[in-house]
């Protein structure tokens, strides 16, 4: 079913709202995605909402890979290896998410976002070892890590930087900037892979995939050059998860109030 022309319109709006946080912020703005193609874009079936936020998401991140590669963020292997056994994870993660009732889904959804506020309130500094490698050492733990992470991804249809980066970390010893470039290998991965799962099905809205992508561009370079001019980015984070609360009781009583 076609929306209104404000509808994709506002998509375009949305889309541009969470490039900017994610410029301004970094990862974890793509959480708001599903929200607002629910609550602001008012896209009739959650399930649409899911898919079509998957491959914005999954636009987004490509954008974001290509700057961190070009300045040497990415360790390609380990992260290419977290991101196929994550696809396989994706794959079922987005089937099960398709056959759960869309309302407790949104219900899901909200408390996985609470969850994203704290980590954002906790995220701190990690050294890591810059020089480190796929070898025998992390690769098991690569496989494991990221297929937890695409399954978690595609049930909920996020990008799950959140997970990734501490997975990657956690496998490799990396250092957080090299987490944060590698991530994105992943989030695109998961997240063309839970589109394509939805699309299969009809659930993804093509139009108001392509101007919330658009949105997205044009937002995220409008929040890089503010980061760049604000400081006390531990403050930016602390906003952003307040912001990331109310969302997510907003979404508790709604999804309260239809289930």
């Amino acid at each position: 079913m076609a929306l209104e022309p404000i509808q994709y319109l506002l998509g375009a709006f949305s889309g541009a709202l969470v490039g900017f946080v994610l410029g301004l912020v970094g990862g974890g703005g793509s959480i708001l995605a599903v929200p607002l193609m629910v609550y602001l874009v008012r896209v009739p079936q959650p399930h649409v909402a899911i898919g079509t936020s998957a491959l914005a998401v999954a636009a987004n991140a490509a954008m974001g890979l290509v700057s961190h590669h070009r300045i040497g963020n990415v360790k390609w292997r380990c992260a290419a290896l977290f991101a196929v056994a994550g696809i396989v994870g994706a794959a079922i993660g987005s089937t099960l998410g398709k056959a759960f009732d869309g309302q407790k889904l949104l219900f899901l959804f909200a408390l996985v976002m609470i969850v994203v506020g704290v980590l954002m309130l906790r995220r701190r500094a990690h050294t890591g070892n810059a020089g480190v490698r796929l070898g025998r050492d992390n690769a098991l733990k690569l496989l494991l890590f990221g297929f937890g992470a695409g399954l978690f991804s595609g049930f909920f249809g996020i990008g799950g930087g959140f997970l990734i980066v501490p997975g990657l970390i956690a496998a490799t010893g990396m250092p957080m900037l090299n987490a944060v470039g590698s991530s994105l290998v992943a989030v695109t991965a998961f997240g063309l892979t839970t589109a394509a799962n939805y699309a299969l099905s009809g659930l993804v809205d093509w139009p108001l995939a392509g101007l919330f992508i658009a949105g997205g561009f044009l937002g995220s370079m409008a929040g890089t050059r503010a980061a760049k001019r604000l400081s006390g980015g531990g403050h930016l984070s602390t906003v952003f998860a307040a912001l990331i609360f109310l969302v997510a009781a907003y979404m508790l009583w709604k999804t309260g109030l239809a289930v």
